[in-house]
């Protein structure tokens, strides 16, 4: 029996990967996807096999042992071990290193790209512009690596039966460089991507704001509506009310559309409003029977008070009188239309409150809060001029009866500054000094006044109040430089 000799080489090599299906991130990386191993060029390997073996099945024995011979020579393809196979398994596994790292690079683009997305819908600053131009152009280089990529893998096919050793190592550099070209557009990639931090994080934050800031704004409209319907249910219309709330419906149709279709910021500007102005709504329609309430008190108390004053009014003319009779006209000549002016502040009053009364029924709320106002001016004006008359009478009594009593009251004013000015010093401060001395001169010019038949008892009195008042203002002087020198 002739002796059969061994087949050379190793256990052959296995079966190249193919690369996992890389997600669609630009036409570029969709068709990478296409360029993995030939499944054509599979089936032909594994068919070619399988007729192989039942080839041998069917020989006879004789040249079944004899087949190992004739693999060894005729300068054919050796199917276990060879440079040409090594050269295959070298270029195969740069095909895998060059899918993987084009995978890793398509899923950073995808990641970075959902970052800007949620930047630009945020964020329209100069840095957001420029943070997605700068994107578009690492986009640019992406899509040149990976035409790279698609090339070298498009250029050799590792499957076929006859691929010799010099194309494997071709096949082998191409590949390794693509994979090193997406590497570094990958670490340029993930650079960009740590510099966006702080854009990123003011997004999102806003992002996170948003949501609570739409339910806010939807609960502060429900609010203010049930305290409308709340007032209404009372018996008072509220109309101004409830055309301010339905001028917000189209803030929440907007609201409901989302920040997709309004932007981010502008949603939540919109959402604040919107709460804002829902919540005066709502507390406006709480207050609302309690102002009604107040209204009707306002109306009732100045009526009695109008009723008052026109009572008090009818009493100035018997003090006007005694006023004339026992002083001089100096005394009391100012007060001589004090009885015209009250009657017509009075009836004015009257007419007002008439207005309010109206406007209270028709539920114009606005309108009676500013006739009562008005109202209470014009009696506050009357209550001052009749009030007037009885205490000038009073004044006028008191100082003729006791003028010293008022020169004493000065001059004790008069006394107290000047030791307060003198405190601490051998000489006054002249911005002090002169005018205590004016108040000193002019209380006694004003004493002189009350000499003679018919005294100006209100001169003198006007007088001595004027000289108090100077004096007060240097106390209040003096007072405010120590202690600001003191601090």
């Amino acid at each position: 029996m002739p002796c059969v000799p061994r087949t050379r080489g190793a256990v052959p090599p296995p079966p190249p990967v193919s690369p996992p299906e890389p997600r669609a991130a630009s036409p570029s990386l969709a068709r990478a996807a296409s360029t993995s191993v030939p499944r054509a060029a599979r089936a032909r390997r594994a068919g070619g096999a399988l007729g192989d073996v039942l080839a041998l099945v069917g020989l006879p024995l004789v040249a079944v042992l004899a087949l190992p011979a004739a693999f060894t020579g005729g300068g054919t393809r050796r199917w276990f071990g060879g440079r040409a196979e090594s050269q295959r398994a070298e270029a195969q596994a740069a095909k895998d290193a060059a899918a993987a790292a084009f995978y890793e690079l398509d899923t950073a683009q995808r990641d970075l790209r959902i970052s800007i997305e949620t930047i630009v819908a945020v964020d329209s600053s100069p840095a957001a512009r420029k943070a997605v131009a700068d994107f578009e152009a690492i986009g640019r280089r992406i899509d040149e690596a990976s035409h790279h990529y698609i090339a070298a893998v498009d250029a050799h096919d590792l499957d076929r039966d006859d691929l010799e050793a010099s194309a494997a190592t071709r096949a082998r550099a191409e590949l390794t460089a693509a994979k090193d070209e997406l590497g570094r557009v990958k670490q340029e990639l993930d650079r960009f991507t740590d510099g966006l931090g702080p854009l990123l994080d003011k997004a999102e934050t806003q992002l996170a704001r948003l949501a609570p800031a739409v339910e806010r704004a939807r609960q502060a409209l429900l609010a203010a509506s049930q305290a409308l319907d709340a007032t209404r249910a009372s018996g008072l219309r509220a109309d101004d009310l409830a055309a301010r709330l339905a001028a917000l419906s189209p803030e929440l149709t907007a609201l409901n559309q989302g920040a997709g279709q309004h932007g981010v910021p502008q949603t939540l500007e919109r959402a604040a409003r919107v709460t804002r102005e829902a919540e005066a709504v709502r507390a406006e329609a709480e207050r609302l029977p309690e102002r009604a309430a107040e209204i009707d008190r306002r109306l009732v108390s100045l009526r009695t008070r109008a009723q008052a004053l026109t009572t008090r009014s009818e009493q100035v003319d018997p003090v006007l009188s005694e006023l004339r009779r026992r002083f001089s006209v100096a005394c009391w000549q100012d007060l001589q239309r004090v009885p015209e002016v009250a009657a017509e502040n009075v009836r004015q009053a009257e007419a007002r409150l008439a207005e309010a009364r109206t406007a209270r029924q028709e539920q114009r709320w606005a309108d009676a809060t500013a006739l009562l106002s008005t109202v209470r001016a014009l009696l506050n004006t009357t209550d001052e001029a009749v009030s007037a008359a009885g205490d000038r009478l009073q004044q006028l009594n008191a100082v003729q009866k006791d003028p010293e009593q008022e020169i004493e009251r000065t001059r004790f004013a008069i006394r107290d500054a000047q030791r307060l000015a003198m405190a601490g010093r051998n000489t006054p401060d002249p911005r002090h000094a002169r005018p205590l001395d004016d108040a000193v001169t002019r209380l006694e010019r004003a004493i002189t006044t009350l000499e003679g038949r018919h005294p100006d008892y209100w001169h003198f009195l006007t007088e001595t109040e004027t000289v108090r008042q100077t004096v007060a203002r240097v106390v209040s002087q003096i007072r405010e430089e120590r202690g600001a020198g003191a601090s």
